[in-house]
């Protein structure tokens, strides 16, 4: 407990800060499950959706339905999860709203007015199905991938410039002035975070919705629904993976230059030497030294800057109050960590299909292939919780690195006051991640209800008609309308 304590409020610190930043955690660690859906997944149906009307495939065209339909209810339990969080920045860091707002605030503009679009999208291409002619229906719904990057670019906008900010000078009383928004926006870390964040949105989307339709294979459904409903996302996250994997080293690099002493905690480095080793997992004590994990001579600096020459900067080479303590800097160790050997492991999943695929022309069929397949959304996605965790407590003690720290932006409210509304955000979410997991099931059953009613009860039967795919138009002979008898109306001016 005194370790805890230690980590997230220091003796000296605010009483307010340990609630105030277990809040922003939980609000953050949860809304951050829904991010890659919404992201990624509109990308994902559309691709399916072009492929059912360039093939006029009815199998393609029914999944894009479905997956249109938990875009929606996803979009919704995310709008209320990303509420929460722009309100607790100001609620909770009056002290940095109240002072950087006017510089980095613009990328929440942004991210406002892409929810705003990505809403109106949505509902229109929701509505679209069997409604508008399929052409269109279509290309109503490009611009929704768009409009979700468009969020992205904001949020990542607003953290880039926390890491590394500028665009700005300060007066005489430490005030920002002369901001200039083009360099507040584009800082040296928005280019690598942002790429590396939409890739692993992709990434992780494409094998959490491919991972349902692992489990049916495993469970016996062989059908082209299920063989295509992992195909097409799976291909899409196997690709992406080696893509992250570039792009990962980018980033890493990025802060070794950008923020040497958040890359010391990152690999528990105490001293600034050259031959540093790299530790897999490992802790790091206040004294400066490391016990447990594995121990790579060298490697730290190779990986660094290519040789063992490379000088690595230490902990020690800042004072204490300036750098993460050795328990921080040992959760952001295990957090990049873990998201490496994720990523590792997920790369040679990617590799395992590639290479039957390249030579065989089809899906493994090593029933370990499809258990591996079936979890590796669920480690995409703790490989992203643990791509921010290294993110955010690497960068300790400073909410904008190097200029403001935590302890000063956070708010005066009571401590107690801050505990009891923790407690109450912890019941609506599990209230809100309940219902939309009961919907999510529900909306399966009818759906797997639906098929087997569907013309005779066969397995084949999503394969056979198009039940929710764009309105076929209607021929120019059936085009005539009915009375209230049930007569033809007539029509024109003869009689």
């Amino acid at each position: 407990m005194h370790t805890t304590v230690h980590l997230l409020a220091a003796a000296d610190s605010p009483a307010q800060l340990l609630p105030a930043r277990e809040l922003m955690a939980f609000t953050l660690a949860s809304h951050i499950i829904l991010v890659p859906m919404g992201v990624a997944l509109p990308l994902i149906t559309l691709i399916m959706h072009y492929i059912g009307l360039r093939k006029n495939d009815a199998t393609a065209l029914l999944l894009a339905r479905r997956w249109s339909a938990v875009m929606a209810v996803q979009f919704a339990i995310g709008v209320v999860t990303g509420t929460v969080l722009s309100f607790e920045f100001g609620l909770l860091w009056p002290g940095l709203m109240g002072r950087w707002g006017d510089v980095f605030g613009i990328g929440f503009g942004v991210e406002a007015w892409a929810f705003f679009l990505e809403a109106v999208l949505i509902a229109i291409y929701l509505y679209g199905w069997r409604r508008l002619k399929p052409r269109t229906h279509f290309l109503l719904g490009l611009p929704l991938p768009a409009v979700a990057l468009l969020g992205a670019f904001g949020i990542l906008a607003a953290n880039a410039w926390m890491n590394t900010p500028q665009g700005f000078t300060l007066d005489s009383q430490g005030k920002p002035v002369d901001v200039n928004v083009w360099k507040a926006i584009f800082t040296p870390m928005f280019g690598p975070q942002y790429w590396h964040f939409v890739v692993a949105m992709l990434l992780t989307a494409g094998y959490v919705v491919a991972g349902v339709y692992a489990v049916g294979w495993l469970r016996g459904r062989r059908d082209r629904y299920h063989r295509l409903g992992f195909t097409v996302p799976f291909t899409l996250a196997a690709v992406a993976t080696p893509v992250q994997f570039i792009l990962g080293d980018s980033i890493t690099r990025q802060v070794f230059q950008k923020q040497p002493v958040k890359f010391a905690a990152l690999e528990i480095v105490w001293d600034t030497d050259s031959h540093v080793p790299e530790y897999l997992y490992g802790r790091l004590h206040p004294d400066g030294s490391i016990s447990g994990g594995i121990k790579f001579p060298q490697l730290d600096s190779i990986l660094a800057g290519f040789s063992p020459d490379t000088v690595v900067t230490g902990l020690s080479s800042v004072p204490a109050d300036d750098r993460p303590n050795a328990t921080q800097a040992t959760i952001a160790h295990w957090a990049f960590d873990t998201m490496v050997v994720l990523g590792s492991l997920l790369l040679l999943l990617a590799l395992w299909y590639g290479l039957i695929w390249w030579r065989r022309r089809r899906l493994p069929a090593s029933k370990w292939f499809f258990r591996s397949a079936a979890c590796a959304g669920v480690a995409a996605v703790v490989t992203v919780e643990c791509g921010w965790i290294a993110t955010e407590v690497g960068r300790q003690p400073w909410i904008v690195y190097q200029n403001m720290r935590v302890a000063e932006a956070v708010t005066s409210t009571r401590s107690t006051t801050l505990w009891i509304m923790f407690g109450l955000v912890i019941v609506l979410y599990v209230f809100i991640f309940g219902a939309f997991l009961t919907i999510l099931l529900k909306m399966r059953d009818r759906w797997r209800l639906a098929d087997e009613q569907t013309d005779g009860r066969t397995a084949e039967a999503p394969e056979a008609i198009t039940p929710y795919g764009p309105r076929p138009p209607v021929p120019a002979g059936d085009a005539t309308s009915s009375g209230d008898d049930g007569s033809p109306a007539s029509g024109g001016g003869g009689t």
